[in-house]
């Protein structure tokens, strides 16, 4: 994979949120066009996921050496070599030590996020999050979205979240679009109207008392 000409500081140091994402996209940008050339992307993907997923979030103190300005780069990669060799593909394991050589383990997550949304653009896909009050097995995920995204016109990369508090139905979010079918919406939205109309009757009543 290239290496990017990049400041060798901690991500601790890095000043916004817009930073932090612009940074992680650009470690992205190398790990999918490196996975390209393999013709594994989707294997180098599933496989740093699983690295965010089942080590760092289950094994905090990991987290905290990958995050650490104060172990060195040669201790991190001997690190993931203890973790992933033998056990990852080549890429794999080659992109976690260009972020361990360049300062920037701390920002796996995010470069994985990054990572997954490039991916979905190349293939032609939008990201959409589907909260649902139940959980929903894989042919019920899978027929939701053909549906959806039929109806809107648009290849979707699913996302799906449980919220009890939606009651029933379905909240569907693309971007900074949300079509919200949910019971609850729903009935808010019935609450609204009947509290208005309680609060029309109470003027009309002060206007007939009014202009007797």
């Amino acid at each position: 994979m290239p290496e990017t000409a990049t400041p060798e500081t901690d991500s601790a140091s890095l000043p916004t949120d817009t930073g932090v994402a612009r940074l992680a996209r650009v470690y992205a940008q190398a790990i999918v066009d490196a996975a390209d050339t393999a013709g594994c992307r989707s294997e180098v993907l599933a496989e740093l996921g699983s690295m965010v997923r089942d080590v760092l979030a289950k094994v905090p103190t990991a987290a905290a050496v990958f995050a650490s300005p104060r172990i060195t780069a040669e201790e991190k990669s001997a690190m993931i070599d203890k973790i992933c060799a033998g056990k990852v593909l080549p890429t794999t394991l080659h992109s976690l030590h260009i972020l361990a050589r360049h300062g920037r383990l701390g920002l796996l997550r995010e470069v994985v996020e990054a990572a997954a949304a490039l991916s979905d653009e190349r293939d032609g896909l939008q990201r959409a999050t589907f909260t649902t009050a139940v959980p929903l097995d894989r042919p019920g995920q899978e027929s939701l979205t053909a549906e959806v995204g039929s109806l809107i016109g648009l290849r979707l990369a699913p996302t799906f979240i449980v919220n009890p508090d939606i009651i029933g139905g379905l909240v569907v979010r693309i971007e900074d679009t949300v079509y919200d079918h949910s019971v609850a919406t729903s009935l808010e939205r019935l609450g609204d109207r009947l509290k208005q109309r309680s609060i029309n009757e109470v003027q009309h009543r002060r206007d007939r008392i009014g202009s007797a």
